[in-house]
């Protein structure tokens, strides 16, 4: 259901403000109220107008005081000026000043009125739009939706409690798998910045050679292609939290300008000379030990520190005890909902399989073999049958089929691909071959 749009007309010329009132009541979901004097107004702000429309020449105040004020009380109701005169310094001057645009009274104000406030409405509707999917998104990641009782994700909860109070940058530790980005997206949508966006970066899948303008943007004209300027990842997240996933990833040279960025709370896009704030909370994610990575001079002393802040490390899933059932069972009512199977059991013979399960793909891995599971069960009771561990298996009996070399490194490619979730530089490094090798065979689709 659309919100109530409620316009404030302030017009001392009777006449005029009649014509606006009509013009403006044509669409019957727009409460229209009239005011002759800027003070009338200003008095009934709490009334919170979703518009106010403000003739520039009143009798008791000038337009920009009645603007300075309307501001002052909540920046965020637009303010359209409306003026007998064109002035383009008077514009230039009231725009400075927050108004959200500037009309003439001339033959085509009513039709410029009528588009700006049909693109007030269609944007207030957008927000609150935005707003409930943020509010909806927010609720799924309740702390109090961290599946788990085990003493290790008990600990990761208190952390993350702590870590929603301040702006502190948060480093998550754990290997592939062990939800990083649900615990970043969860100490986010738990924050002060929630109605702010997220923005998720996986460093590791960017080539070295365009993370800066990913991160940073470019302006027009920067490089060969740049036919229109582009925020970056930073500027996406103003205002929100910037999660910076497999950050050990990160190239060397690219290490001191994201240093920079953090230091200086600032960017500057490829191909341009101008410098942009930016206010960002960041969460940074690695499987790696950091600390070891500035050992071997791979990683940045000094931006260590700089992204240390409040570390969480997330225990692998052999370590969470009666989780692996718990989240079992999560993954599999979830998963049968969506797919009408209706009520789904889990044996007591399937549950101890589970447990006995080294897990090395983690919570990941479990939520891909448990909706397996569920499609294979039969009479709606997964047994012990229906949960088929792979992550083992991959390589295992490869070697038993006569496929030429080409084959069987595509094969075993394919297989490290899965196992760490595209990452294609940890695969390249895992295998010790060039990452451009994996690249040109991911664009002529042969992986």
């Amino acid at each position: 259901m659309a919100q109530p749009f409620n316009i404030f007309i302030v017009e001392d010329d009777l006449w005029y403000g009649e014509v606006l009132e009509y013009l403006l009541k044509l669409n019957p979901e727009y409460n229209v109220e009239k005011f002759t004097s800027g003070k009338d107004c200003i008095k009934n702000l709490h009334k919170r107008p979703s518009l106010v429309t403000l003739d520039y020449s009143l009798d008791d105040m000038t337009g920009i005081e009645v603007l300075r004020q309307i501001k002052q009380f909540d920046a965020e109701i637009p303010v359209v000026v409306i003026s007998g005169q064109e002035d383009v310094s008077t514009a230039v001057n009231l725009l400075r000043e927050g108004a959200y645009d500037y009309i003439v009274k001339d033959d085509d104000a009513k039709d410029r009125l009528w588009n700006v406030v049909k693109n007030i409405r269609e944007k207030k509707d957008l927000q609150a739009e935005l707003e409930g999917l943020r509010e909806e998104i927010g609720a799924r990641y309740d702390f109090a939706n961290l599946i788990g009782t085990s003493q290790p994700i008990q600990k990761v909860k208190k952390l993350m409690e702590k870590a929603v109070n301040t702006n502190i940058t948060v480093s998550i530790n754990g290997e592939t798998g062990t939800g990083k980005e649900v615990v970043a997206k969860g100490i986010h949508y738990n924050s002060t910045r929630k109605k702010k966006p997220f923005v998720a970066v996986n460093v590791a899948a960017i080539p070295s050679e365009l993370i800066e303008s990913e991160l940073f943007g470019y302006e027009k004209g920067a490089f060969t292609g740049a036919e229109t300027a582009r925020k970056g990842k930073f500027e996406e997240a103003d205002g929100g939290t910037l999660f910076l996933d497999e950050i050990g990833e990160m190239d060397p040279a690219m290490q001191s300008k994201l240093l920079r960025a953090i230091q200086e709370k600032e960017i500057t896009r490829i191909g341009g000379n101008a410098t942009k704030k930016v206010n960002v909370r960041l969460v940074v994610a690695t499987h790696k030990n950091l600390s070891e990575e500035v050992e071997n001079g791979n990683f940045r002393e000094d931006l260590y520190y700089r992204l240390l802040g409040l570390p969480i490390i997330l225990p692998p899933l052999r370590e969470r005890g009666n989780d692996i059932l718990m989240l079992a069972r999560f993954f599999v009512d979830a998963f049968s909902k969506d797919n009408g199977l209706g009520n789904v059991e889990i044996t007591e013979e399937a549950r101890q399989k589970l447990l006995k399960y080294p897990f090395p793909g983690n919570v990941r891995e479990l939520k891909a073999l448990m909706e397996l599971a569920a499609v294979m069960s039969s009479n709606g009771v997964i047994e012990s049958d229906d949960i088929t561990f792979t992550s083992t298996r991959g390589i295992s009996g490869l070697l038993s089929e006569e496929r030429s070399l080409r084959e069987y490194t595509t094969s075993i490619i394919k297989h490290f691909l899965d196992k760490y979730d595209n990452n294609v530089l940890l695969v390249a490094r895992k295998l010790d071959i060039g990452k451009s090798t994996i690249y040109r065979m991911l664009k002529n689709e042969e992986l």
